[in-house]
């Protein structure tokens, strides 16, 4: 298994991650069993960065991580998140809290629910706008000296939110989506801030919410709780003009010899070796296809003509919609 560090000095993960939201939630159906088989198999592949966050389900998925990682917690590196409030009894309710007592409560809740006595890496899924974030990250820091964590990240954190975290305490990892249709953390100065402050980019989304494997073809066919349904990308014109895009990388994939996903995710790779992705699947099937990405290797010339055809700002419509795009700290 390839692997790269997180931060300056930071663990050895695998550099192709398992995102598990989609087994729990926003992606249709859930099938547990199919779920727990592919985490397993994702660390008898050797992959061990699996990813979840306490709002996937919301609060299940962390219960279906743990559940899949008893008896092999060595073989996995674990990140959650905390920081997006959602109610069980009413999913459809958002708030974004960074207040120091619910940084630690919800460290607590995460821990019971993952049934592990540390978590790897802890996230703040979202800045809040009316917490300073030194008081956050200053809560964060209580949990690692507390054992109860052992690295800290920030989810959609601008650079200028990044460098005040890291004087606080040093921060292993930014999260942010990043794929061939979104380049936000080249043109906002979120990977430029990371690379000087040593902290590497967790790409979640990289295949575009499964667009860039080139399997979508319908809106129509997705089920009727699929996020997707209400996301720009994904609807009206907009669904059109990208799937025509998507339609040249699947030709590139093919002159190279591999799937659209894998020249997908092979595209973040060659962004550094401080770039980590984390494609999210729930099938085994689709898990060893992504893995195969990590065997492409694209020369200057080919990522020039992927650019050509698929250029920054390409993508039609915003990759949230309006109330998603408001918590992002830009």
């Amino acid at each position: 298994m390839h692997t790269r560090t997180l931060g300056r000095n930071g663990p050895l993960v695998s550099a192709l991650g398992l995102g598990c939201m989609g087994m729990s939630d926003f992606y249709g159906q859930r099938d547990d069993a199919e779920s727990l088989a592919t985490i397993r198999h994702a660390l008898d592949r050797g992959l061990n960065l699996l990813d979840t966050a306490d709002m996937y389900g919301p609060f299940v998925n962390e219960e279906l991580v743990g559940k899949a990682i008893q008896g092999r917690r060595k073989q996995a590196f674990i990140a959650t998140k905390f920081g997006i409030v959602r109610d069980a009894s009413d999913p459809k309710i958002r708030g974004i809290s960074g207040r120091p007592e619910y940084v630690r409560a919800a460290c607590d809740a995460s821990l019971k629910r993952l049934g592990i006595d540390s978590i790897d890496l802890y996230y703040q899924h979202r800045v809040d706008p009316t917490v300073p974030v030194e008081e956050t990250v200053g809560a964060m820091a209580g949990l690692v000296q507390a054992g109860k964590v052992r690295f800290l990240g920030l989810s959609e954190a601008s650079g200028a939110t990044l460098e005040r975290a890291c004087a606080v305490h040093p921060i292993a990892a930014l999260q942010s989506e990043f794929s061939l249709w979104t380049r936000d953390p080249q043109s906002n100065g979120m990977l430029a801030a990371c690379r000087k402050l040593g902290v590497s980019l967790v790409a979640y989304s990289p295949l575009g919410r499964g667009f860039l494997t080139g399997a979508i073809s319908r809106p129509e066919d997705f089920e009727a709780d699929d996020y997707r349904r209400s996301s720009p990308r994904f609807m009206g014109d907009n669904f059109t003009r990208n799937l025509q895009l998507v339609e040249q990388v699947k030709a590139l994939a093919a002159d190279k010899g591999c799937s659209p996903a894998q020249l997908a995710l092979a595209w973040v790779l060659a962004h550094g070796d401080d770039v980590v992705a984390i494609p999210g699947t729930k099938q085994r099937s689709r898990l060893d296809e992504n893995l195969g990405a990590l065997d492409v290797r694209l020369s200057a010339a080919e990522l020039a003509a992927i650019d050509a055809v698929f250029p920054p700002d390409a993508a039609a419509g915003t990759r949230y919609p309006e109330a998603g795009m408001s918590a992002v700290n830009a």
